[in-house]
């Protein structure tokens, strides 16, 4: 609790937040955990553009949940290994998955400014899903 007697919000809430967010597809709420001006792996997509991108995943892999298995913070950054498995639909990354269920891993990096995402940096562990064609 602050002095005024406010519940402080630490950046883990807020990314917590987010992934609940994602996984409920709760695309009203993403703009209070984005940033307007949102950059992903060094490129502005703009909120607009990062949603777009969001329920374009949905709409390719219909079982697609983030399950945070690791979640490091060290304000304003967060660092997160997301777990994966799911069934997409047709490719995926230019493999032919087409309903087969893949498990995979997402080394992702976060940087807040405002108390909303403002950068992303993302590698998805492409590898694990080629072993498993």
């Amino acid at each position: 609790m602050t002095k005024s007697g406010a519940i402080a919000v630490t950046v883990t809430d807020l990314y917590r937040g987010y992934i609940a967010c994602l996984n409920n597809q709760d695309w009203q709420k993403l703009h209070r955990f984005v940033h307007d001006e949102v950059h992903y792996n060094g490129d502005r997509v703009g909120l607009s553009g990062y949603q777009e991108m969001l329920e374009r995943d949905f709409r390719e892999i219909p079982d697609l949940y983030f399950d945070i298995q690791l979640l490091i913070a060290e304000p304003p950054f967060i660092a997160s290994r997301l777990q994966f498995k799911c069934t997409p639909k047709g490719t995926f990354f230019s493999l032919p998955i087409n309903g087969r269920k893949v498990t995979f891993s997402e080394n992702v990096f976060y940087e807040f400014l405002d108390d909303r995402i403002r950068n992303v940096w993302s590698v998805i562990d492409k590898a694990a899903i080629e072993a498993q064609l």
